[in-house]
Order: C-alpha cells, then structure tokens, then sequence
C-alpha cells in the first residue's frame, strides 16, 4: 500500500511499516532549510531545527499546494526567516529533481518579504540568510502600522492575537488591500472555543516569547467561528479552517481566505 500524505500535513506509514518516499525528501528539505542557521548561533540553529522540524504547518504548506509557483510572499511576524529558508531549500531541491512527485507543483521563484517587530529576530534572519540566491527582504515594523507591498501570499503565523481586536481588523483589511486578485491570506490562529488545546497553547506561546527573549505581552483571541466571520466581513470570498496541530496538544487552525 503506498505512503498516504495525511491533510494535516503528517504522513502515515504503508501496511509494511516502512517509512514513504515523502518523508525522505520532506527530511532533506529540512535538513537544506535548517543548514544556514547553523553558523549563526546556538539559539537560531536549535529553534530553527525545532520549529521546523516540529511545527506541522511547514510540511502544510507544500505538501497542500497552498503557495503557488513565482508568488511574491508577505511573511508577517516572520522571526528569524524559517519561512524564507524552507522556500530557498524548495527551490534547491526541486532544481536537482528531488521534490516528492505526487505533491502538488513546488513554489519555486518565490519572493519574499518578511516582517518582524522583534530587532534581533530581523538581525538573525539576515545574518543567516543573506547569502541565499532567492535573497529575502527583511523589514523591522510593526505590523499595525508597516506598509504592505502588492503580493500574491500573505501568512500570518500565530502573531495576529498579540494586537487588540481593533488592530486586528486593521492590519487585515491592509492586507486585503494588499493582495491581487485570487490573492491568498494563510492565517494560524487559536480556536479559543477548544480549551485545553487552547490553554496549552496559549502557555507555550508564552514560554517561547520570554526564551526568544521578548516581554510577554497580552493576547487577544477569538473562537474559530469569530475568526472566519471578520475574514468574510473585510471581503474575503472563500474561507476555510485547516486543523494544524497534528502532533501537538494544541488547537491551532490555519484558515485559508482567498481573495476574488
């Protein structure tokens, strides 16, 4: 029976127990994508092998086909560039002719613009992948009040709640505005209506920002369904929720909102 890629991004073993020919060439992946924090400190080296090996929206993102090829991509709260880098290694690995053949095309060509509120998380991003062919842009701001390029992606990973509601209807009809036409919004919230996901989250969330070395500050949350309704209110034609938290206690939602 062959290896089965599941919608949350995991992948299950065939009737044999042997590991799928997807996992070896996710495996490389990560391995291209973590290699150029490796001189760049102990602490962007052990996060990005950790975020990116242990976080499942990573492998989602490809494995779903959710980027497409050449878009030019707004990565918001992008710390230190995980992104950027997996998206480089996407690029390698599919030029030497190493990406899984039953994923959907590879989102080669990418552009990306990141934004980061965090100082050092920008300085880390740069000295790591300065050097990389598909040269990232990195921008310190304030995704309240930063400017927004024309883009075809904009992903928000688990920073939209740090603002108030108020600031969170701001920052995404200026991403609305942002996007072309058939333009995409991958936004991860947490569904606040799932408690014990939701606490554990919340307290790990917490956790992670003091040892990234930032203050913690408070959250503004929203059960999935408030979510999904003030994507539709600023416009967004076609919603829908994507579990991402598979191998976690977590209950995270990665909401995919096109544009018409």
């Amino acid at each position: 029976m062959k290896t089965i890629s599941s919608a949350s991004g995991g992948s299950r073993e065939d009737s044999a127990g042997r590991i799928g020919g997807n996992d070896v060439r996710w495996r490389e992946l990560l391995r291209a994508a973590q290699a150029p924090y490796r001189g760049s400190g102990l602490f962007a080296w052990f996060f990005a092998r950790g975020k990116l090996g242990l976080d499942p929206v990573f492998r989602s993102l490809l494995e779903l086909g959710l980027i497409r090829p050449q878009a030019h991509i707004v990565d918001i709260g992008c710390g230190q560039g995980l992104l950027a880098s997996l998206l480089a290694a996407v690029d390698r690995c599919s030029a030497d002719g190493r990406w899984p053949a039953d994923w959907p095309p590879a989102p080669v060509g990418a552009r990306y613009t990141g934004l980061e509120l965090m100082p050092r998380d920008v300085e880390r991003a740069a000295a790591a992948l300065s050097g990389l062919p598909s040269a990232p842009s990195f921008v310190c701001a304030d995704m309240v009040d930063a400017a927004l390029p024309d883009c075809d992606v904009v992903v928000i990973l688990d920073v939209l709640h740090y603002v108030d509601h108020a600031a969170q209807q701001r920052v995404l009809g200026r991403v609305f505005d942002a996007l072309a036409g058939g333009g995409r919004l991958l936004l991860r919230v947490g569904d606040q209506h799932a408690e014990r996901g939701f606490r554990a989250s919340q307290w790990t969330d917490r956790v992670v920002t003091a040892v990234r070395g930032h203050s913690v500050p408070p959250t503004f949350c929203r059960p999935l369904a408030d979510w999904t309704s003030l994507l539709r209110e600023i416009g967004f034609a076609d919603v829908r929720g994507l579990p991402m938290s598979r191998g976690t206690p977590f209950a995270n939602v990665l909401l995919v909102a096109d544009k018409a």
